[in-house]
This record gives C-alpha cells, structure tokens and sequence, in this order.
C-alpha cells in the first residue's frame, strides 16, 4: 500500500509539473505570431521559429514527463531549455528601468529554479529502478 501511495504521489507530481510546460507548449505553438516579436527584442534570429522550436521542446519534454516516457531525459531537456531561456530572454543585468530589471530577475530566478527542480527530477528518475506508474523505464542509469 506504501509503494501505491508513493507512485500515486510522484504521479501527481509529474502532472502538475508537466502541465507548466504543456500549457507553455500550447501558447508557443498557438501564439507564436504575437509572442515573436518579444523574442526578437532579446535578440533571438529567426523569432517565430525560435518561439515554434521551444514550444514544440516543451511540449515533448512535458508529455514525457506527463506519461512517463523516458521521464529522466524529458526532465533533463527541459532544465537545458529553462537554462538557455534564462540567460537569452530574462536578462536583467542588462535593464536600466528598475521595474524591467524586477520583471526580468524575477522571470530568470523562476527559470533557474524550474531548471534545478528539472534536474534534481532527472537524477531521481535516473537513478531510482522502479519509477511506479510510468510507461518507460529510465533512458540513464545513474
């Protein structure tokens, strides 16, 4: 009953984890037009396509996460992405305007920390043999 109870734990995790990430997905992917211009002011080349490319990242490694396919690499692809999005898009060492520096600081510390919670994810999912209800076993073996 404790092993049911713990999956059953780790599960939920994994959705509400996953669905920050599906639900980035859908706006990337639905919204790409208005949010490229965002994207380009941070210097981002090719704009759409840098915002279609993540949204289709996130949607992979949250479905991942989500079912459970190889948990442990959807969880280490996007700690890499939060990474990168943190220092190309939040970068708020470069803001003059105290209330865009605050913006951005605060949107590049969430990043970071959704990219720690990510790979502390990875490391678990890696290392741990029976991951519970999942569909995959892990893709490392740590």
């Amino acid at each position: 009953m404790r092993e049911l109870v713990m999956d059953v734990v780790v599960l939920i995790g994994r959705v509400l984890f996953a669905a920050l990430f599906l639900g980035a997905a859908f706006g990337h992917l639905t919204q790409a037009d208005a949010m490229a211009p965002y994207a380009e002011s941070k210097g981002v080349p090719m704009a759409k396509w840098g915002v279609l490319g993540s949204g289709v990242v996130f949607a992979l490694g949250g479905l991942s996460v989500l079912l459970g396919v190889w948990a442990d690499l959807g969880f280490l692809v996007l700690a890499a992405l939060m990474l990168v999005i943190a220092v190309v898009m939040h970068q708020f060492w470069k803001e003059s305007d105290e209330q865009a520096k605050q913006a951005e600081m605060v949107n590049f510390n969430k990043n970071v920390a959704l990219a720690g919670a990510a790979l502390m994810l990875f490391a678990f999912f890696a290392h741990v043999e029976d991951l519970g209800l999942t569909v995959t076993g892990p893709l490392f073996h740590l």
